[in-house]
C-alpha cells in the first residue's frame, strides 16, 4: 500500500531496522506471536517515534538482534498497522510509563508487524561492518543507538543480498 503525499503523489515503500534485545522479544517470538503480529510498544526516544509515525502499512524492517551475541539481523517483518498510541506510556505497573505523558496529549506510540521471514543464518554486526557499500548505514554510525531507524533501498537490497 501507498503512502499518499501531500500532492497525492504515491510514495514508494520505505524499509526500517527495528532493534529489540532478543531476551526480551527474539524474531523467534514473532514468529511464535497469535498470527505471527505483535505491537510494538515501549519506544521512549522522540526521534525512533518520529520513525514510527513517518512507517505506513506494506514498510518492511530489518529485525535486529540488539545486547546479543553477536548482536545481528535475525530476519524481516512488515509494518501492519500506522503508528498509534501506546497505552503502556500510561500504566504505572508497566516498566514504560511515563508519568508525564497524559490521555488527552499522549506523547508515544507504537505500530504493529508482522513476521515475513527469519534468515538462514544471522548477519553480525561485524559482518556487516566490513561491508563497504553499507559504511553509511545509520546502524554502523559511532554513537548509534536508536532503536527504530531508516534503511536505505540501496542498503535494504544489498543486506538481503547477503542474507541468500
Amino acid at each position: 500500500m501507498n503512502k499518499k503525499g501531500p500532492c497525492d503523489v504515491p510514495q514508494t515503500k520505505r524499509y526500517w531496522l527495528m532493534k529489540s534485545e532478543p531476551t526480551s522479544f527474539s524474531i523467534d517470538d514473532l514468529m511464535q506471536a497469535p498470527s505471527q503480529t505483535t505491537c510494538w510498544d515501549g519506544v521512549r526516544n522522540y526521534q525512533a517515534r518520529n520513525f514510527m509515525r513517518d512507517m505506513a502499512v506494506g514498510d518492511q524492517i530489518l529485525f535486529y538482534h540488539s545486547n546479543a551475541d553477536p548482536p545481528a539481523v535475525m530476519g524481516i517483518a512488515e509494518i501492519v498497522t500506522t503508528a498509534y498510541v501506546d497505552p503502556t506510556q500510561f500504566d504505572k505497573k508497566d516498566s514504560h510509563y511515563d508519568p508525564k505523558s497524559k490521555p488527552a496529549q499522549p506523547r508515544w506510540e507504537m505500530v504493529d508487524i508482522k513476521y515475513v521471514r527469519k534468515f538462514s543464518r544471522p548477519l553480525s554486526l561485524d559482518q556487516l561492518r566490513k561491508e563497504p557499500t553499507l559504511k553509511g548505514m545509520v546502524l554502523l554510525r559511532k554513537g548509534s543507538r536508536l532503536s527504530v531507524q531508516p534503511v536505505s533501498p540501496l542498503e535494504w537490497k544489498y543486506i538481503l543480498s547477503l542474507a541468500r
